[in-house]
């Protein structure tokens, strides 16, 4: 999203820390990092590390927000959205707040003891004082207003570098990593392996599946979030499918790209999901998806007919998953109709200057 606006012509800084999970980021923390001409700084993470804290970067926030004309803050319940709100009203520059799926119900539910504390202390305020707030899609937006106190909201989604993905890779990196996927019919997940992502219904939806056609394999490709990959083993090997999954961790680059390429369908099942990027993905390289109901994506899916959506069921996710790899004219159309959809809707030139008109609207009130 930075880059997109910075090749549009504007002064663009990301402040950030160096935090990479229980991990640091092997990045400088004393000076500017220049990056497809935005301006990125980071900032020594501190404890508590789970609230994000960053003294270094409270200072260097209190500096510089004086002197741009709007702020983009990401995420709700951090030190960051506490600070950098304060001195946006200290020095009266407007302020946007993309939530990044913590008001969707399923997820604004959880820890509610602790949330309550911190809407107390200043998360509340924060939203009430926001010049808006930015979601992503209108399912985020229809889920999330009934938290926001009746701050305007307005909806603009993120997008991929098309052309990226239009490509196709050179095969063989991944194959050579894990034999066992030549010859299949890959059905593909890419996310964090954690406990929103429906895992649960996947393993017992592909266990349906592969009961019915022996060819298929699972491609679980993803970080592991607080161990929950070991549940997913164990939920393999009691449905006897655990020889018929690769568990990949996370790819990238080329090995990314491979993946989505030489799957046969995309499935997401999550019980919720703000947005989920890499099924755009999936659609940008001509996958069909599956995805649930709960994926705020779906609306976009069925109306383009670029996949099929299915309730948090392993028995329905099962049928729709099969119904697209025994029918290969069909999956051919719903793949176009996804490449279709991407380059049309989700293209980050048009969606810069999208935000940058509410950006302009939100400065002229």
């Amino acid at each position: 999203m930075a880059c997109a606006s910075a090749r549009l012509g504007n002064e663009v800084h990301i402040f950030t820390t160096n935090q990479d999970g229980d991990r640091d980021l092997s990045v400088p923390t004393d000076r500017v990092v220049q990056q497809d001409g935005v301006n990125i700084r980071y900032f020594p993470i501190q404890h508590p590390r789970s609230w994000g804290t960053s003294l270094p970067m409270a200072r260097a926030l209190k500096k510089k927000i004086p002197d741009v004309e709007i702020v983009h803050i990401h995420s709700l319940y951090l030190f960051h959205t506490a600070v950098t709100a304060f001195y946006c009203e200290k020095f009266q520059i407007p302020y946007v707040i993309r939530p990044h799926g913590t008001l969707d119900p399923y997820i604004y539910k959880r820890h509610r003891f602790r949330k309550t504390i911190v809407e107390i202390l200043f998360q509340n305020r924060v939203l009430r004082r926001a010049a808006g707030i930015h979601f992503i899609t209108e399912e985020e937006k229809s889920l999330g207003e009934q938290y926001t106190y009746g701050t305007y909201g307005f909806v603009v989604p993120i997008g991929l570098d098309i052309d990226h993905y239009a490509r196709r890779p050179d095969k063989g990196r991944l194959l050579s990593r894990f034999p066992e996927l030549s010859g299949k019919k890959i059905i593909l997940f890419l996310g964090r392996v954690n406990f929103k992502k429906g895992l649960d219904i996947l393993v017992s939806a592909f266990a349906a599946a592969a009961r019915e056609r022996d060819d298929v394999h699972l491609l679980i490709a993803g970080p592991d979030d607080n161990d929950y990959g070991k549940k997913v083993t164990a939920w393999l090997r009691k449905e006897n499918v655990d020889t018929k999954t690769t568990l990949a961790g996370m790819l990238q680059g080329e090995e990314k790209l491979e993946a989505f390429h030489i799957s046969s369908v995309f499935v997401l099942p999550s019980y919720s999901e703000n947005f989920g990027i890499a099924v755009l993905e999936a659609m940008a390289c001509g996958l069909p998806v599956v995805v649930s109901d709960k994926v705020n994506l779906w609306p976009d899916i069925v109306a383009a007919k670029a996949g099929e959506v299915a309730p948090c069921d392993a028995g329905v996710f099962s049928h729709k998953i099969l119904d697209i790899l025994n029918d290969k004219e069909s999956a051919r159309k719903m793949g176009m109709n996804g490449i279709a959809l991407v380059r049309n809707k989700f293209s980050w030139n048009d969606i810069e200057i999208r935000l940058l008109s509410v950006y302009s609207s939100l400065l002229k009130k």
